[in-house]
């Protein structure tokens, strides 16, 4: 037997000698007929004998065609078990952030999938950035993740697949007790003599870093000293207190007692988060995910980028591409 036998090729069989017509096996499998008479003489081709007697009025069964009818179905019956089996279960998901905000694109992104697929199931987990998530979606341990995807490797790039969702405002975050906390917004300029931590010290967020990295090198801006990240809401608003360095972050994101949110502007920076997966993943789950993206983006403009807001060079060729 051919080690390149193709389920396709036994569906075509299969039809063709349940109806002994290829037009109506055609019409049962959706196909052109000269497309499924292809591919019955492919598979006549790899078997090495002929599957079926035609004339101009009739179409029949050859011995080796009926031998080969009941093992078609039995395989064809065993891989729908398989790839059924794979899509009833859950799709693994980090969701790039352990808290939730106002105006969270994933936790957006995720509760209008699960709305749409109630039949399913998408579980949700934190790997603390998408560079974690990535290594993890490499690997085979995770379906899917949310994130910068420019900001990646290279070779972690090449082997994962990705679809733009939204353009995200860039904002800094700090304890009630800064200097600059009580703005309403903040122009990169007022940054000045102010070292901002893009998280740095966070092997699990390089894709961050680096976007913060090309922002203040861009606009002439100090980073601070990179620490230990914190993990969680209490966590986070004490070490933005005892450090006092203002932290990027996303406009929209978790509400922190004690922890201002302020949007930068003049001009406005963006950062493109992406649905990040493994470029062979066919699953229930993934398509919600996407075409939930794809309604809220086309309904709330999230690709719109606004004129003469920043967007670092790598993300600007990501969104045209």
């Amino acid at each position: 037997m051919p080690h390149d036998l193709h389920p396709r090729l036994l569906r075509g069989f299969v039809a063709t000698a349940e109806t002994l017509h290829f037009g109506r096996a055609a019409q049962r499998l959706h196909v052109a007929q000269q497309a499924l008479s292809r591919d019955v003489r492919t598979l006549e081709k790899l078997l090495g004998d002929a599957l079926f007697t035609r004339t101009t009025r009739s179409v029949d069964l050859t011995p080796a065609g009926r031998r080969l009818l009941p093992q078609a179905r039995r395989l064809l019956a065993l891989h729908d078990e398989i790839v059924n089996g794979a899509e009833r279960r859950p799709l693994l998901l980090d969701l790039n952030s352990d808290v939730s905000g106002p105006d969270l694109t994933t936790d957006r992104v995720l509760e209008r999938a699960r709305a749409a697929w109630p039949e399913g199931e998408i579980l949700a987990r934190f790997l603390g950035g998408l560079a974690a998530a990535a290594e993890e979606l490499a690997a085979h341990r995770l379906d899917a993740a949310f994130g910068r995807f420019a900001g990646l490797p290279a070779g972690l790039r090449a082997q994962l697949a990705q679809t733009p969702v939204r353009l995200e405002r860039v904002s800094v975050m700090m304890a009630v007790g800064h200097p600059l906390a009580d703005r309403p917004a903040l122009r990169l300029a007022d940054l000045a003599g102010h070292p901002v931590d893009v998280c740095a010290g966070n092997p699990a967020t390089t894709e961050w870093a680096d976007l913060g990295t090309c922002l203040l090198r861009d606009h002439g801006l100090t980073p601070a000293a990179p620490y230990a990240p914190p993990v969680g809401v209490d966590e986070t608003a004490r070490y933005l207190t005892r450090h006092g360095d203002p932290m990027l972050t996303t406009v929209g994101g978790p509400l922190i007692p004690g922890v201002v949110n302020v949007p930068l502007v003049d001009p406005v920076p963006l950062t493109l988060v992406s649905l990040v997966r493994r470029s062979d993943l066919r699953h229930p789950g993934l398509s919600a995910l996407e075409a939930a993206a794809a309604e809220l983006g086309a309904r709330e403009g999230w690709l719109s980028r606004p004129a003469g807001s920043w967007l670092a060079e790598a993300d600007a060729a990501l969104l045209a591409a």
